[in-house]
């Protein structure tokens, strides 16, 4: 395995717009993914996500910035797990979500890129990759038990 690329395509009972809006505000995001998100769903803009109790010394803050900002159809961001460090090109991961209107729902494709160009040993990019494999297939159920929520309620 070559440890390109985290891809996955889930529906979603939501249309494109409501799932658009989970993942790209920080109020939606902190549903499903981290405990805090400071993000505007703009290019270029600069924020961040916090995993764990953001006022406790365990905080993970993670830097990213928004890459794509095409509302309902694709968002893309790049993250970078060290702190205080810009996300850019070859020091990041790019995340992109592609929403594709399907049945009165949302085929949601997913990817993560970018494990290969941290410059890193072969082991440290498997685990890494391993690590973000097993942490998305945990949040992105999250994301699709959410978003139909939005569409129910009055």
């Amino acid at each position: 395995m070559t440890y390109e690329s985290i891809e996955r395509e889930i529906r979603i009972e939501a249309s494109p717009e409501v799932v658009y809006q989970v993942i790209s505000t920080p109020e939606h995001l902190r549903e499903w993914w981290p405990d805090e998100a400071e993000v505007s769903p703009t290019p270029g803009a600069v924020g961040s996500v916090t995993f764990g109790d953001p006022s406790g010394p365990d905080a993970k803050i993670v830097p990213l910035t928004v890459v794509e900002a095409d509302p309902p159809r694709r968002f893309a961001f790049r993250w970078v797990h060290d702190e205080g460090v810009p996300a850019g090109p070859g020091n990041s991961f790019l995340v992109t979500f592609e929403l594709v209107p399907a049945d009165g729902g949302t085929l949601l494709r997913f990817s993560e890129t970018g494990f290969q160009e941290q410059g890193w040993e072969p082991d440290l990019v498997e685990a890494t990759h391993l690590d973000h494999a097993n942490g998305w297939d945990h949040f992105l159920p999250r994301l699709v038990a959410y978003a139909p929520r939005l569409v129910s309620r009055p």
